[in-house]
């Protein structure tokens, strides 16, 4: 194994030390407060085994107790700089963890993947399953979304070269003309995915975009300018180098994205409105409207473009227009999303037709509208954001993306962080079961199924997008559960996932209530099961990884009221 780079020698004085990761022991290097419970770290990852006993978190119904905290924010993730052998990941090795048989098999199945332009590698393209007899566009397509977890893999691994194309390659692509029909989609929308083709008059590799002109239900990608600038700040934090984030190209397409979220409408909430089917649930699911994941996305890009911007004259006053919407939007998100068994209980007990600024039911919910079925499933301890909110209608489902990523962006505060990883271990059998992670909970069926979905053949009840299981969403619960001192929870998952995941072949999606079976329609080989299993595994044998894709709480931006409270001032 190669030394580190000189790379490393680009971080910030903060940044963590590298010296203590060439230990047999991981040591966390404590400067500031932790961003996770009382627990010890060191305990929890010593190589022995030895547990760490439960600390009591502080916040609204948790006891008292101030929680140690520090920012992973100011960890530099060494992959930049490592290199692994025989396929075993870098932090395997230099970590001294006895890697899992199934990892040299994962790498060797996500370097299949890869898909090369003109000699260069590019993307990985969605499955390599050469025994499905209907592919689709499976083995050809390079989806922005998709290749998160492979960008992460490879930066772990000290692998920057096909990220770094692939930013700069996409960047290419959303400087295209976009249509569809005769409407034109704006400058800043990116790519849900591109492929490679060959010219046959030149002979040489061309890339054909889709911007949702191809896709089912012809929508376009909201969440891929969002993941677009994620990776692009995971790969300046993994390699110490800014140069890539600050040149002209990229500057400007940051810009592009950032412009047309932030653009003025008639608006009346900081969060996005959204079709159906533009994002990870990209068929009709009922997510229309004001979906989590988006919401929590939108604040993560929002602050890595923060961070990446140059304050020149054009990115200063993107910066302040930046700054403005995070402030109005973790308040409104944090305040009017969440739920837990005292909001839920505030809310069963709502009046309607409320009038003025005084109305404590703002946005006139129906307390007939809350399911039975979660009264049942709140516990009384733990919480989450919910599905949706909009003008008379609180869509009450958990979305595992959304609520993960609020973690990791900390759009969720260090109290109702705990409280999601309460309710998933409160909830194990209802969002883990025999797979992780359930997509969301629970499944719509009988009329409401028809109605929303429209009859959907392939989102039935507990299967694909309708309660079904996504080995990928295993890295996003890995990497909330490091940021919040859980790892018992992440073991149990990734344990769960060894079990059966490269047996099964590497499925996309798991059916059932328990997520038991192999979805109807999987396709197996799915290259980001086999990326998700490989940085949550990464993620866990080296926590110093999550500073690629976490942020720590901003202190400046105004704490949160207790939504019982704030609606009623």
């Amino acid at each position: 194994m190669r030394k580190a780079s000189s790379q490393a020698s680009l971080a910030d004085p903060e940044d963590f030390d590298l010296t203590r990761l060439l230990n047999h022991k991981p040591r966390i290097n404590v400067e500031r407060q932790r961003s996770f419970d009382d627990r010890s770290l060191t305990s929890e990852l010593s190589l022995s085994g030895a547990g760490a006993g439960t600390a009591s978190r502080g916040g609204w119904g948790y006891g008292g107790g101030a929680m140690e905290r520090e920012s992973y924010e100011s960890m530099y993730s060494p992959g930049g700089g490592l290199r692994s052998y025989c396929g075993t990941p870098a932090s395997s090795t230099r970590l001294s963890f006895e890697p899992h048989p199934l990892v040299g098999e994962a790498w060797d199945a996500l370097r299949r993947s890869l898909v090369n332009f003109r000699g260069q590698p590019l993307g990985t393209i969605a499955a390599v399953d050469h025994s499905a007899g209907e592919v689709l566009n499976y083995d050809q397509q390079v989806f922005v979304r998709d290749f998160v977890p492979s960008a992460l893999a490879f930066l772990m691994n000290g692998e920057p070269e096909v990220v770094r194309n692939f930013l700069l390659k996409t960047l290419l692509l959303q400087g295209w003309e976009k249509r569809i029909d005769r409407f034109k989609l704006g400058e800043g929308a990116m790519p849900a995915s591109f492929k490679v083709l060959k010219d046959p008059k030149r002979g040489v590799d061309k890339l054909v975009a889709d911007f949702g002109e191809s896709a089912i239900g012809r929508v376009a990608p909201v969440d891929s300018g969002f993941w677009w600038i994620i990776i692009l700040r995971a790969y300046t934090k993994s390699t110490g180098d800014m140069t890539l984030a600050e040149t002209p190209m990229c500057q400007k397409g940051i810009r592009l994205i950032m412009n047309q979220c932030l653009a003025e409408g008639f608006d009346t909430f900081p969060t996005l409105l959204c079709a159906d089917g533009c994002c990870m649930i990209d068929r009709r699911m009922g997510v229309y409207g004001y979906p989590i994941e988006i919401q929590a996305l939108f604040f993560m890009a929002l602050r890595c473009a923060l961070l990446m911007l140059k304050p020149d004259a054009e990115g200063k006053e993107m910066m302040e227009r930046i700054v403005t919407r995070l402030s109005a939007l973790s308040y409104h998100v944090r305040s009017y999303f969440w739920v837990d068994f005292q909001q839920l209980n505030d809310i069963y007990r709502f009046k309607t037709e409320e009038y003025s600024h005084t109305a404590v039911n703002k946005f006139n919910v129906n307390p007939e509208s809350i399911p039975d079925w979660l009264f049942d499933f709140m516990p009384s301890r733990g919480g989450y954001f919910v599905g949706n909110v909009s003008p008379a209608r609180m869509d009450f489902r958990w979305f595992a993306l959304g609520n993960c990523v609020a973690i990791l962006a900390s759009l969720a505060t260090p109290d109702q962080a705990s409280a999601i990883m309460d309710l998933v271990e409160e909830r194990w059998e209802d969002l883990i079961g025999e797979m992780p992670v359930k997509i969301c909970y629970p499944a719509i069926e009988g009329h409401e199924w028809q109605t929303v979905t429209g009859c959907d053949p392939k989102n039935t009840r507990w299967s694909y997008h309708n309660g079904g299981t996504w080995p990928v969403l295993l890295w996003l619960l890995t990497a909330a559960c490091i940021k919040t001192g859980r790892l018992k929870i992440a073991r149990r998952a990734i344990e769960l996932a060894e079990a059966r995941l490269a047996r099964d072949g590497w499925p996309e999606y798991y059916d059932g209530k328990l997520g038991r079976y192999i979805g109807k329609q999987a396709r197996k080989f799915q290259t980001w099961s086999i990326a998700g299993y490989l940085v949550a595994k990464m993620m866990l044998e080296d926590p110093s990884h999550l500073g690629m894709i976490s942020l720590e709480e901003d202190k400046a931006m105004k704490p949160v009221l207790r939504r019982s409270a704030s609606w009623t001032v």
